[in-house]
């Protein structure tokens, strides 16, 4: 398993650049921001993050926002209004369940209602410091082409890379995997002759 020599040269090549969900180390600004991110790019997230967060960045003062009012500060994200309901909705629980803390424990993330586990495991991961490998699509198609995997579905891929990388390595690969799909392994027509890690590349020049 090459994992160790992709993880260096990934880290090497990306120095420390971060997506923005992993700009924010509390764990209800990850799940908040992340729930934002979902359908949007990087750079609409991070600034209607910003926006909402200097009106509230916890959930008692989310909720006196009220739902449209979050949309609003959210706009132009994707879904913006769904959105803003959700996030609404989910502080409201946060406040009634968990004395308005973010658990830090997946089972119970995975009872907010729009929360997966590619959410629940970056909160877990960014927001809480607990290993948890957190699995999208640049994730799923990056495992999937160097062969360190062969899967369907993110989870599946989720569960196979538990298996074969250490713990200590698992919340390093979505922020590392995110960067290099979004910059180089692209989902049609990758940039292989730019990529770094392409003699570690199962698939070569393959667009699979």
């Amino acid at each position: 398993m090459n994992y160790k020599n992709v993880i260096e040269i990934l880290e090497n090549y990306y120095k420390n650049q971060l997506c923005a969900v992993d700009k924010y180390k509390d764990p209800y600004k990850v799940l908040i921001s992340c729930i934002i991110s979902l359908r949007t790019k990087d750079e609409v997230t991070e600034k209607a993050a910003q926006r909402l967060f200097q009106k509230a960045d916890n959930p008692y003062d989310m909720i006196k926002l009220k739902p449209m009012k979050i949309s609003y500060l959210i706009y132009p994200a994707g879904f913006y209004k769904r959105k803003g309901f959700q996030i609404y909705n989910i502080s409201k629980i946060l406040i009634e369940k968990y004395d308005g803390k973010v658990p830090c424990d997946l089972e119970e993330l995975l009872k907010l209602k729009g929360v997966g586990r590619k959410t629940a495991n970056l909160v877990l991961s960014v927001g809480c410091g607990k290993p948890a490998i957190c699995v999208d699509t640049h994730v799923h198609r990056i495992s999937n082409r160097l062969g360190w995997v062969n899967t369907q579905t993110p989870e599946q891929t989720e569960f196979e890379l538990m298996d074969i990388i250490p713990v200590d390595k698992w919340s390093r690969i979505n922020n590392l995997f995110v960067l290099h799909g979004k910059n180089i392994c692209k989902p049609i027509k990758p940039l292989c002759e730019k990529c770094p890690i392409k003699n570690f590349c199962a698939n070569g020049e393959s667009n699979v």
